[in-house]
């Protein structure tokens, strides 16, 4: 029996999103929130050495969604997806993947030394900033993963409402999966 490679790469693209976004949801309602309990030369020391640890572990991740995602273009021809409104969410997808990856790759050459500047000077505030961006971040990601499962921007919400308040909407036809 032949091994599909489209599907191992489905299933890596999916497992890489889950560390990424995990990792996220860690630093960004545990770690931060956490450090700012903290007195201010005490947390820059601890998010570093928690930086230090995890962040080969994300841009790993990061590389795998990339690998995995242009294989499953390949594999799959959907290169023309990008050009087709329909499929507006794949431009999210990549949207969200830029700046994380930015932030991975980037980051430590450059805005990683104004971020220890500011700290200096002003640490609650670089604290704070840095809190925002995650969240900020951290609401894109899961935005993406319900549209994406969804397919439409208002499908999540409007499930959600039909549980909760038991309100009707026009069902929609069932989309192939890919």
């Amino acid at each position: 029996m032949a091994i599909d490679w489209g599907i191992v790469a489905r299933a890596v693209h999916v497992l890489a999103v889950v560390v990424w976004i995990g990792g996220v949801w860690l630093v960004t309602t545990v770690l931060l929130p956490g450090l700012t309990q903290k007195p201010p030369q005490d947390w820059w020391r601890e998010y570093e050495a928690i930086e230090h640890r995890f962040a080969p572990q994300a841009r790993i991740a990061m590389l795998l969604v990339l690998l995995s995602g242009l294989y499953i273009l390949y594999q799959y021809d959907l290169w023309d997806r990008f050009a087709d409104d329909s499929f507006w969410w794949m431009h999210m997808m990549v949207g969200v993947w830029l700046p994380f990856a930015a932030l991975l790759f980037v980051e430590p050459l450059f805005i990683g030394r104004r971020i220890r500047q500011r700290f200096t000077t002003s640490s609650q505030a670089t604290l704070t900033r840095m809190l925002w961006m995650h969240r900020v971040l951290l609401a894109l990601s899961m935005a993406t993963i319900f549209c994406r499962r969804r397919r439409q921007p208002w499908a999540f919400l409007a499930g959600l409402l039909h549980r909760r308040l038991g309100l009707a909407f026009p069902s929609r036809p069932k989309l192939p999966s890919l």
